[in-house]
């Protein structure tokens, strides 16, 4: 016996060798209006050891995903993705907001990344960040109104639908121009908010 086919007391394993894929066989093979027959021509698979399949009583082999992916026409890939967790949903009106004087900053990620912070400013007029730097890069997007940004000799303005991308452990710094307030939506790659 292998080891892969043996459990840590020693014992045969049976279920450490299944691949629990029937639900999503079953499921793409419904999706697609197919007959356990017409997936069975397709794939050159018998029916009976496709419905033993289906009913997770038989494990596949790779070979066997990669003939039930082309005749299906999914990635074999998507079998094995039965317990996908639910996207994040973060509500306009759930945002954390933080504001400052005449800024106010929505985060519309809700704080809930690892990796990344996505940012919503609005600011009035003559408004300004403060020179400040933190670690990560920093991707600007002018929504609205008109935005002067400084880094080291660097001055650029931007108006709306302007980008802007520059590294966050740069000091910089940041200031609404114009007479319109400003809407900018700021992420922060690496870095929290």
């Amino acid at each position: 016996m292998t080891p892969a086919m043996t459990a840590q007391d020693g014992t045969s394993d049976p279920e450490r060798r299944r691949l629990p894929v029937g639900r999503q066989v079953r499921r793409w093979r419904t999706e697609r209006g197919l007959t356990l027959a017409v997936v069975a021509e397709r794939s050159g698979l018998n029916v009976g050891y496709l419905s033993q399949i289906e009913n997770d009583k038989a494990s596949p082999s790779l070979g066997c995903l990669a003939s039930l992916g082309a005749a299906l026409d999914v990635p074999p890939a998507w079998f094995l993705m039965d317990d996908v967790p639910a996207p994040t949903v973060v509500r306009a009106a759930d945002r954390p907001v933080s504001a400052t004087g005449t800024a106010r900053v929505e985060h519309v990620d809700g704080r809930s990344s690892r990796d990344i912070s996505v940012l919503e400013v609005t600011a009035e007029p003559g408004s300004t960040i403060g020179l400040h730097a933190h670690p990560g890069d920093e991707h600007h997007l002018v929504l609205a109104g008109r935005f002067r940004a400084t880094q080291g000799g660097h001055t650029v303005e931007l108006g709306p639908g302007d980008y802007l991308r520059w590294d966050g452990a740069t000091p910089h710094d940041g200031e609404v121009i114009g007479d319109a307030p400003l809407r900018l939506l700021i992420m922060r790659i690496g870095a929290r908010a």
